[in-house]
């Protein structure tokens, strides 16, 4: 608020109907007060006045009073309704953002379970990869060996048959071979 609305605030409409009220009642009595007429019947006229007011006054409390209570049943009741509204949205909303997170929840377990059970079967699919191509290659290098001890002892026996050829030839030039 500025300066200007902190010195003149704006009056509601509760207190212009009191000025209007209390201004009318000083209206009445200055009336009264300065018609020309006796003490004694101006006293009864004033007695009778204020009676008047006194009555009317207590007629526009009652109403007043009245109105006042029906007003706050009915902001009660308002507030009550909305309280409802609020509560049983934030219910649905706190039901809703559970079920989410269950799903939540319940997608990782299902996710972690698949991603194990792939993890699982590729391990075991790689192990058995890994075994079939150790046998492979354990049965490649045995036949490899197996055919290099055939081939060394064809080339032994190859040897052997040229050694005893050339030393059993007649007429042959008998060169030995030194021995270890």
């Amino acid at each position: 608020m500025n300066e200007v609305e902190k010195q003149y605030p704006v009056q509601t409409s509760s207190t212009f109907v009191k000025g209007v009220f209390i201004g009318g009642l000083l209206g009445a009595a200055a009336a009264l007060l300065f018609a020309p007429k006796p003490g004694r019947e101006l006293r009864g006229d004033i007695s009778e006045k204020f009676v008047e007011a006194t009555d009317k006054t207590k007629e526009v409390a009652g109403n007043v009073t009245d109105r006042t209570k029906e007003i706050a049943t009915t902001v009660a009741d308002q507030t009550s309704q909305v309280a409802g509204l609020v509560s049983d949205s934030a219910v649905s909303l706190a039901q809703t953002v559970s079920t989410k997170a269950k799903d939540v929840a319940k997608s990782i377990t299902d996710n972690k379970e698949t991603v194990s059970s792939s993890l699982s079967d590729a391990a075991q699919n790689v192990a058995k990869d890994i075994k079939d191509a150790s046998d492979n290659v354990s049965k490649d290098v045995k036949d490899a060996s197996n055919d290099v001890a055939k081939e060394a002892q064809n080339k032994t026996n190859e040897v052997k048959k040229e050694v005893n050829s050339t030393t059993s030839t007649p007429g042959s030039n008998n060169t030995s071979f030194p021995t270890r």
